[in-house]
């Protein structure tokens, strides 16, 4: 008897383990299926990172492209710019120089007209001198004035 409590205990257990298969089985193929799924969602992920990185680099390059070109036009403006900056420089420094020239040529001729003005007086009176010579000279005392003050006295 004691055989047969043996096999029945051992039967027991051989029925129970399987029926603990039967669900691991279907658990097993669950987690596949699962595993599977997961595997394809992360593929699926993956393709849409690549394809977002695709767009992205897409982006940043035609970004790069027109901030490039935007710099090359600021520089361009900026090369014009200090071009003119440096004409206008040039021409007002060459109009400095031509206005203190011009002041000073005003100064000369001022100076210059001023010593005409000095000599033509200078003449004037040197002729005055010698008419009054002339008259203290002249026996009948006769004055003689220069053109200029004879002309003043008629018309007085």
């Amino acid at each position: 008897m004691a055989e047969k409590s043996d096999s029945t205990t051992h039967a027991l257990p051989l029925s129970s383990k399987q029926e603990n298969m039967t669900p691991i089985g279907t658990k097993i193929a669950e987690l596949n299926e699962s595993r599977s799924e997961l595997l394809s969602r992360i593929q699926g992920l993956k393709q849409d990172l690549q394809s977002w990185r695709s767009k992205l680099d897409t982006q940043v390059k035609i970004h790069r492209d027109e901030l490039s070109e935007v710099k090359k036009s600021l520089n361009v403006e900026v090369e014009q710019l200090r071009s003119e900056f440096q004409d206008l420089r040039t021409t007002l420094q060459q109009n400095q120089e031509d206005v203190t020239a011009s002041l000073r040529n005003l100064g000369l001729r001022h100076v210059s007209e001023n010593t005409k003005e000095v000599q033509a007086e200078d003449a004037k009176v040197e002729e005055i001198q010698t008419q009054d010579t002339k008259v203290e000279g002249n026996p009948e005392e006769e004055q003689i004035l220069p053109k200029e003050d004879n002309v003043k006295e008629t018309e007085k």
